[in-house]
């Protein structure tokens, strides 16, 4: 489980994040909602271990962040809006090299396989020449390699066909589903999160996303 604790983060005087305490049970994808600045992305870089918060506590499955922060570390895939793929590599070069960095060792029929549970099927195609969702399908490949427990998604779909959308929704809500995986999902889409999201919490003071999912008859929770 990942338990958050009173978490705040500030820059100088700027307020970022203030107060926040939600949990994420095995198995769950929650959702995050909020406008641009709330602190969305700041809060799953601190999750990702890339930040530290100025307060607050951050548990997953009962150890702090900061007992042992490598093994924490182990635990955590993080996949950031930019795409962070080498471009001259085709898939398979880039599976094979972001497992060379990982520290969960896996074949290649293993590599090849979880692109193709991902509906990625250019092994041999370069980057370059692949489409806006085989390349964000690939940035999520790159990061399941170490099979983490806790997945943060910052717009992991931007950009992306709807085809590739639903592909991607899929794939993830039968990983928690399946292999109890702790998933944290943003998204300004909200037919996307109301169809993947088992909760929902909206970030910052701004109403407008609160009042919207409560017209598609959901409950979230104002963090």
């Amino acid at each position: 489980m990942l338990e958050v604790q009173a978490l705040s983060k500030a820059y100088g005087k700027k307020q970022i994040l203030k107060n926040l305490s939600f949990s994420v049970k095995p198995g769950e994808v929650i959702g995050l909602v909020g406008e641009n600045g709330a602190g969305k992305s700041t809060l799953l870089q601190i999750l990702a271990t890339l930040s530290n918060p100025t307060a607050g506590t951050v548990m997953l499955n009962g150890e702090s962040y900061q007992v042992n922060l490598k093994k924490t570390r182990r635990q955590i895939g993080f996949v950031p809006q930019d795409i962070a793929l080498w471009d001259e590599f085709t898939v398979k070069e880039n599976m094979i090299f972001f497992e060379k960095l990982s520290w969960k060792h896996k074949n290649g029929d293993e590599l090849r396989k979880l692109c193709y549970d991902m509906k990625l099927s250019k092994w041999n195609e370069s980057v370059k020449k692949l489409s806006g969702g085989m390349k964000r399908k690939l940035n999520i490949a790159v990061t399941l390699i170490h099979e983490p427990n806790l997945l943060l998604l910052d717009e992991p779909t931007a950009g992306v066909d709807l085809k590739s959308r639903k592909e991607i929704g899929a794939y993830l809500s039968n990983l928690a589903k399946s292999r109890g995986k702790m998933i944290l999902y943003t998204s300004h889409d909200m037919d996307e999160i109301m169809q993947l999201c088992d909760r929902i919490y909206c970030i910052g003071e701004d109403p407008f996303y609160y009042d919207v999912l409560q017209k598609y008859g959901e409950r979230p929770v104002q963090l």
